[in-house]
């Protein structure tokens, strides 16, 4: 297996716009299934949303900017306490498009602002320990991916149950 180098900010802010135009097809595809969940134990795609707009502000961005303002230590965050309170399975999937979007336009400015001696500024995490401004920006992209494969299975299981015998394929 080849190594590969580290993201430019350049190629992060791309990899950040790229979620963007996943999520807003996926939503509107969705569209009035967008709060729709196949498991109750699952998140429906307006949570998934919802998520993201809370680790983009409280996770990515706001912790960037905490190390950009000196900050020495930062906070964790109750994820399922702070989904229940938001309750975007009741909200419309086009308004959390509209929210994400706004938290996304001001990330992607801040991470094209940042300069060379900004990642390795850091901070400290309860959990985690010392986290970079360069770690923050490589698990950024790798929170996006791994939350819209979460959407992209919530319509796959949407689509399942009307399959018909064509679920025979499945794993081929």
């Amino acid at each position: 297996m080849t190594t590969t180098s580290e993201l430019t900010t350049d190629q992060v802010a791309e990899y950040l716009e790229a979620t963007c135009a996943l999520i807003e097809a996926e939503l509107a595809a969705l569209d009035a299934d967008s709060g729709w969940h196949f498991d109750e134990k699952e998140w429906c795609a307006n949570q998934v949303v919802g998520h993201l707009v809370e680790a983009e502000k409280r996770g990515f961005a706001g912790r960037i900017r905490e190390i950009l303002a000196g900050k020495e230590k930062t906070s964790s965050w109750d994820q399922a306490e702070v989904a229940r309170q938001r309750n975007d399975c009741a909200r419309i999937g086009q308004s959390l498009w509209m929210e994400f979007m706004g938290v996304r336009n001001d990330s992607i400015n801040l991470v094209r602002s940042l300069k060379p001696p900004d990642l390795a500024k850091g901070i400290e995490h309860p959990m985690a320990g010392r986290l970079t401004v360069r770690d923050l920006l490589h698990e950024w992209v790798s929170h996006d991916r791994n939350h819209t494969k979460q959407l992209l299975a919530i319509a796959q299981e949407r689509v399942w149950p009307h399959m018909g015998n064509s679920q025979k394929f499945k794993g081929e």
